[in-house]
């Protein structure tokens, strides 16, 4: 377990920092352990620590898991502001954010299907030639759909076409005078800290909405940390990589750039960090086995609470 230094650098006067889960299944260790450290954060810095609701997908959200995720949080010794923030009740936001990005001309929408992106980059890979992929390990869009022309972009919608909106990347990186950086003060995943030069190329063309939900979590989570005065955001080091989607979109939405604090993640017997689907791992199920909040957080790899 990497020894985080997430409450070391009071190099602010207030911080408002965030917990933001998603509620499509129970809380585990790992969450535990980025839910603490925030909180943490914020009562020895004297800030404000925030819970969101990330519930944009709402066929798999579901007010149970919303509910479950409060009680544990509770249970762990955290407080919050309330009412909190639920992203389900923000679309128009996102939206706005989304129209901002088109009238830049920087979006374009995207008709393959995840069965025709699969199979175009087959075909590309038959002939010897390898194609890229972003860190979460899924092709760039293979797609040349931002060539088309606008009212043939009209008509494919107008027919309903489904589809998802994309960033032109390419086109945005033409446009950047000068690369894009983010403050890191946590571990990250091979230990950096400083500024860290963004790398927002990586992820090819990011899906920042589709047709049944008008933004990805790249889009919605720059947005809500804008409006909520995010000046820390602490989490896990696997996100540590999307934070150049999020320092790409702040600098073309004129929004300001918070602080990073990606700290090591709770890891399983295989060495795989912890998912919701493993259910010996929830707070819940271990709750019920007689589990304390100090059992919690040794579990975490957290000092016990004083």
């Amino acid at each position: 377990m990497p020894n985080d230094n997430t409450t070391t650098k009071p190099q602010f006067s207030v911080p408002i920092v965030r917990f933001a889960p998603s509620p499509n299944g129970l809380l585990h260790v790992g969450h535990a352990r980025s839910a603490i450290l925030n909180w943490r954060f914020a009562n020895t810095h004297g800030g404000t620590f925030l819970l969101r609701i990330e519930d944009i997908d709402t066929i798999r959200a579901r007010p149970e898991f919303e509910a479950a995720i409060m009680e544990d949080l509770a249970w762990l010794g955290l407080d919050w502001p309330k009412p909190v923030r639920r992203q389900s009740d923000h679309f128009a936001e996102y939206q706005a954010a989304l129209s901002e990005l088109r009238k830049l001309g920087l979006i374009y929408p995207a008709f393959l299907s995840r069965a025709g992106i699969a199979a175009k980059v087959s075909e590309i890979e038959s002939s010897g030639q390898i194609w890229p992929l972003d860190p979460d390990g899924a092709p760039h869009y293979p797609g040349n759909d931002h060539t088309l022309s606008q009212s043939e972009r009209d008509h494919r919608i107008a027919a309903g076409v489904p589809h998802a909106w994309r960033l032109d990347m390419q086109a945005v990186l033409d446009g950047l005078n000068t690369p894009l950086s983010w403050a890191e003060f946590g571990s990250g995943p091979d230990r950096e800290t400083g500024p860290i030069t963004a790398n927002p190329a990586a992820w090819g063309d990011v899906i920042l909405a589709r047709r049944d939900v008008p933004a990805s979590y790249h889009l919605a989570v720059t947005v809500d940390d804008s409006i909520q005065n995010i000046t820390d955001v602490i989490r896990g080091e696997d996100l540590f990589a999307a934070t150049s989607v999020h320092r790409l979109l702040q600098h073309l939405l004129g929004l300001p750039a918070p602080r990073y604090h990606h700290h090591g993640l709770v890891r399983g017997s295989d060495g795989r960090k912890l998912s919701k689907s493993d259910g010996a791992t929830s707070i819940a199920s271990l709750r019920k086995q007689g589990a304390t909040p100090d059992d919690i957080l040794a579990l975490a790899g957290l000092a016990p609470s004083s």
